[in-house]
């Protein structure tokens, strides 16, 4: 059964120019190591970048929570199995968040161009 859906859309420019200005700090803060080692390793990161905020968006929406004191960016992870699909691993209170609502997984999909990153999440129980 589906407990919650999420979509999420942002200009690649947009999240480029914060990572340009802010750097390291931008992405220790947005993003787990494993995640930061993926798209530093990109010939542009920037829409590697922008898709997995764009994922961590569209999962707190899933949860009906949004980013912020109930549900961090570090609490989402967003990692992709051998096939390249993208898969979420929840920390925190993102795992209790997930237990509260009875849900099972988390569903994502990325998509991205040099403009633009989105992302949909499906919670299911």
């Amino acid at each position: 059964m589906v407990l919650g859906v999420g979509v999420d859309i942002i200009e690649v420019p947009r999240v480029r120019e914060a990572w340009l200005r802010f750097g390291a700090r931008f992405m220790e803060r947005i993003l787990r190591p494993p995640e930061i080692e993926y798209c530093s390793r990109q010939a542009d990161p920037g829409p590697f970048l922008a898709a997995r905020f764009s994922a961590k968006e569209a999962i707190s929406k899933a949860f009906g929570t949004g980013i912020g004191a109930k549900l961090g960016w570090q609490d989402i992870e967003i990692l992709r199995l051998p096939s390249g699909q993208p898969t979420v691993v929840l920390h925190g209170i993102g795992l209790v968040l997930l237990a509260e609502r009875g849900g099972r997984l988390v569903h994502v999909s990325l998509s991205h161009t040099a403009a633009y990153a989105s992302a949909v999440a499906v919670l299911e129980s």
